[in-house]
C-alpha cells in the first residue's frame, strides 16, 4: 500500500469516528460572523469589547503544547490564527478535535479575540464544528514542483497552495473589468453571440465539429463571433461588444490554447485608423488602472521593458519583412517563396495559398523581434477576407495587428461592407479549401445576404484576453493565466 493510500485510509477511519460520534462531517450551513481579513482588520474594536466571533475556513497547520494547540485556518482572503485550550473546550472535545480534525480540514471556531505574548492578533476558540473533512492530505511540496503540468492538471492544488497563483488570477478578473468600464464609458454595449454555429466564420482557423441530435444538424463550435457581431451593425446597434469563449482546433504552445477568451468590438461610422487611436487610449487606461497610477508607462515582460508611451509607430508588414527576410512580398512568386520558407525551417505546403506563406515568414522572421508597442499595418488583401482594402490600393488591407513583446494581442481592421466583393472573397477562400488549405474560412451566404441590407462603415477589433492577462501578469505561457487549460490525459 502506497503511503497516500495509507494516509487516506487514516482519515477515512477519522472521518467514521466523526459520524459515530453523531456529528455531520459536511454540514450544508455555517455560521460565520466575519472573514479573516475583516476580522483582523477590526481587532482593537473586537477586543476591547470582548466581541464573540465565528470564522471558518480550512485549517493549513496545527502545532500542538501539552494541553493546547495553535492553528492557522485560511479562508478565501486570508490567514487567522486560532488557540484550542483544553480547559475552555473541556477534555473530551480538545481530545475529538486533536484525534480526528487536521490540516486540511475545513473548521468553523467560534471564540473571543486575545494578543499571544509574541503579539499575534489570535483567536481563543470556545467551541468550534467541522465543515468539512479532507479525505486527501494537502501536498506538503507544491512550490517549484518540477512537473509544471502537474500544477495544471491539478489546478485546484496550484491556487490552495500558491497564493500568487491565486492572486494572478484575480488581477485577470480585474483587467477583464477595467476593459468592460472602458468599453462602457465609450458608448458599447455588451452582446452575446451564439458558440454553436452552422457555418464557422470570423476567422481562418481549424474548427471543432458537433452533432445536435434534436435537428439531426452538423454544428461547430464559433471560432471567433465576428460575422453575428456585425448583422448587429446591420440590424441599428454602432456600438457592441463581447467577451465570450471561442475554438479552434490547431497547435497548443505557449500562446495558443484550443479554447479561449476573446473580446471583439464593432464600431460603425469609424475605420482602423480611428481604432489605432482608441487601441492607445484603451491600453494605456488598462495599465493605469491595474496599477492604480496615472502615471504609469512601464510593464515588464519577460525580461524586457515595454514602454507604452505614445504614440506608438506604424510599420507596414512591406517594409518589414523587406527589413528582416530582404523579401519583396509583391515581386517573389509563390513557389519561390515556398523554397524560401523551406531553407529557413518553417513548416509549409505547397497547397498553402502565397498569402499563408507570406503569414508564416511573417510569424518566423518579424513578429519575435517586435518587442515595444509596434502597430503592423497593410497586410496583403488575401489575408484579409473581411476587411475592406486601402483606399487607392486594392492589394492591401486597411487592417492593423498590435504586436508587443513579440505576442500578437491584437487583430483589427475596417470591416468590409460591400456584399459583391464579400460573396467574390468568400469563393476564393472556398477554392483555396478545395485545393487543401482547411483553415480558410467558409462562404456564408445568409451573411452576405445581411449585407446585402447594408451594413454602415465600420471598424472591429479583436483582443486575446488571455494573451493580454499573460502579459500583464509576466506570465510566459498562456497555461499560467488559464484556470484549466486543456490537457492531455495521463
Amino acid at each position: 500500500m502506497s503511503s497516500l493510500q495509507s494516509i487516506k485510509k487514516i482519515r477515512l477511519k477519522k472521518l467514521g469516528n466523526i459520524r459515530r460520534a453523531g456529528i455531520n462531517p459536511y454540514p450544508a450551513k455555517t455560521r460565520r460572523t466575519h472573514t479573516c481579513q475583516k476580522a483582523l482588520d477590526d481587532f482593537e474594536g473586537l477586543l476591547k469589547q470582548k466581541s464573540r466571533l465565528i470564522l471558518v475556513g480550512r485549517i493549513k497547520s496545527i502545532r500542538e503544547h501539552g494541553g493546547s494547540a495553535f492553528a492557522h485556518i485560511e479562508d478565501g482572503a486570508s490567514q487567522c490564527q486560532i488557540y484550542f485550550k483544553q480547559d475552555q473546550l473541556g477534555q473530551k472535545k480538545y481530545k475529538f478535535f486533536l484525534n480526528n480534525l487536521e490540516v486540511g480540514d475545513f473548521i468553523e471556531a467560534e471564540g473571543e479575540f486575545f494578543l499571544t505574548k509574541k503579539g499575534e492578533k489570535t483567536l481563543l476558540v470556545k467551541d468550534f464544528r467541522i465543515l468539512a473533512k479532507a479525505i486527501l492530505p494537502l501536498p506538503e511540496k507544491w512550490h517549484g514542483l518540477k512537473d509544471v503540468e502537474e500544477r495544471f492538471r491539478k489546478r485546484y492544488l496550484d491556487l490552495l497552495m500558491n497564493r500568487e497563483v491565486r492572486e494572478r488570477f484575480v488581477e485577470r478578473s480585474g483587467i477583464i473589468r477595467i476593459i468592460r468600464e472602458f468599453l462602457d464609458a465609450n458608448g458599447f454595449i455588451e452582446v452575446e453571440t451564439p458558440i454553436l454555429q452552422i457555418i464557422p466564420g470570423g476567422a481562418s482557423a481549424r474548427p471543432f465539429k458537433t452533432h445536435l441530435n434534436a435537428l439531426d444538424l452538423d454544428l461547430y463550435l464559433r471560432v471567433a463571433p465576428e460575422l453575428f457581431l456585425k448583422r448587429l451593425l446591420v440590424g441599428g446597434f454602432e456600438k457592441v461588444y463581447e467577451i465570450g469563449r471561442c475554438f479552434r482546433n490547431e497547435g497548443i504552445d505557449f500562446s495558443h490554447n484550443p479554447d479561449f477568451t476573446m473580446l471583439e468590438f464593432y464600431w460603425a461610422y469609424a475605420d482602423y485608423e480611428d481604432l489605432m487611436e482608441m487601441t492607445e487610449r484603451m491600453f494605456g487606461y488598462i495599465i493605469q488602472r491595474t496599477a492604480n497610477s496615472e502615471q504609469r508607462t512601464i510593464i515588464n515582460y519577460q525580461g524586457h521593458q515595454i514602454n507604452f508611451k505614445t504614440p506608438w509607430p506604424k510599420k507596414t508588414m512591406k517594409e518589414l519583412l523587406l527589413k528582416e527576410s530582404k523579401i519583396d512580398i509583391d515581386k517573389i512568386k509563390k513557389e519561390e517563396l515556398f523554397e524560401r520558407l523551406k531553407k529557413i525551417g518553417v513548416k509549409a505546403e505547397k497547397t498553402m495559398p502565397k498569402c499563408k506563406l507570406i503569414d508564416e515568414l511573417y510569424k518566423k522572421t518579424v513578429r519575435p523581434k517586435l518587442i515595444q508597442p509596434c502597430f503592423v499595418i497593410n497586410h496583403p488583401i488575401e489575408m484579409t477576407p473581411l476587411a475592406k482594402s486601402i483606399e487607392g490600393d486594392l492589394t492591401k488591407a486597411a487592417r492593423f495587428q498590435l504586436v508587443i513583446g513579440g505576442l500578437e494581442l491584437v487583430n483589427a481592421f475596417s470591416e468590409l461592407n460591400d456584399p459583391l466583393e464579400q460573396d467574390r472573397r468568400f469563393k476564393e477562400q472556398e477554392g483555396h479549401r478545395k485545393a487543401g488549405e482547411d483553415e480558410a474560412q467558409r462562404q456564408d451566404k445568409d451573411f452576405v445576404e445581411a449585407l446585402e441590407y447594408g451594413l454602415p462603415p465600420a471598424a472591429g477589433f479583436g483582443l486575446g484576453l488571455d494573451r493580454l492577462a499573460a502579459f500583464l501578469t509576466d506570465s510566459h505561457s498562456l497555461r499560467e493565466i488559464i484556470l484549466f487549460p486543456l490537457m492531455r490525459p495521463k
